[in-house]
């Protein structure tokens, strides 16, 4: 699988910490090694929570973390690469 594709997408927009992080939590742990994850979150706090959370998993590498606008609102999209 090419690290460029996204294996999962998990929407937890609207949610606010710690939410998003023990969302993507279960959903990481659900993957398969060598497999993506992309969270789409609206908290802005997301965006150092889930880097946190990557850089204190040891089978988690954080690829991208990119702020966006969708539909006039703010939205924080993270892709996250479960280590082979």
């Amino acid at each position: 699988m090419s690290t460029e594709t996204t294996s999962e997408t998990l929407d937890v927009k609207g949610q606010n910490c710690p939410m998003p992080v023990i969302k993507t939590k279960g959903a990481f742990e659900e993957l398969e090694a060598g497999e993506s994850l992309e969270v789409i979150s609206t908290d802005s706090g997301s965006m150092s929570d889930i880097a946190g959370w990557a850089n204190s998993t040891d089978d988690a590498e954080l690829l991208d973390q990119v702020e966006a606008t969708e539909g006039g609102e703010s939205v924080y999209k993270h892709y996250i690469q479960k280590a082979e």
